[in-house]
């Protein structure tokens, strides 16, 4: 495996865990909220060197999604605890900067060009977690630790 995306998946984990931390999910959860926030990150850097940013933030973003959803289940908690603290290495913060700076900066060709990609990407995450939550309930009830 390469020791870089082995890297890369610590730190998105290690940040979506100072990221739950901040928003104060409970402390059992925070390898939990790693864990997705890793495989997210991860499923992203892959999928990036075979399509655009906003697809493989789609599909990184429904992996994320997917998990919050099963980890919701199994612990029987809100989704959102693992979902707000998952989507955090996908968001697109350094597109919204640059896309600041260009505009300050008078590069407006620059900043056009950044802005509307960020905003692909922020359409991609929203769509992605509608598509995961169309899913229905029973999708997810095989994962409960009470199951029959």
């Amino acid at each position: 495996m390469n020791i870089r995306i082995l890297i890369e998946f610590f730190a998105a984990a290690l940040g979506t865990m100072a990221f739950a931390l901040l928003f104060h999910v409970p402390r059992k959860y925070y390898p939990y909220c790693g864990l997705i926030g890793g495989c997210g990150w991860v499923c992203y850097e892959l999928l990036l060197h075979v399509c655009s940013a906003p697809i493989a933030t789609f599909f990184a973003n429904v992996l994320v999604v997917f998990l919050s959803r099963l980890f919701a289940v199994r612990k029987s908690c809100p989704v959102t605890l693992f979902l707000i603290s998952g989507i955090f290495p996908l968001v697109p913060g350094a597109g919204i900067y640059w896309t600041a700076y260009y505009l300050v900066t008078n590069e407006l060709d620059l900043a056009g060009a950044r802005g509307f990609l960020t905003l692909k990407i922020a359409v991609a995450i929203v769509l992605s977690i509608l598509l995961v939550f169309e899913l229905p309930q029973k999708v997810f009830s095989f994962w409960r630790k009470d199951r029959p």
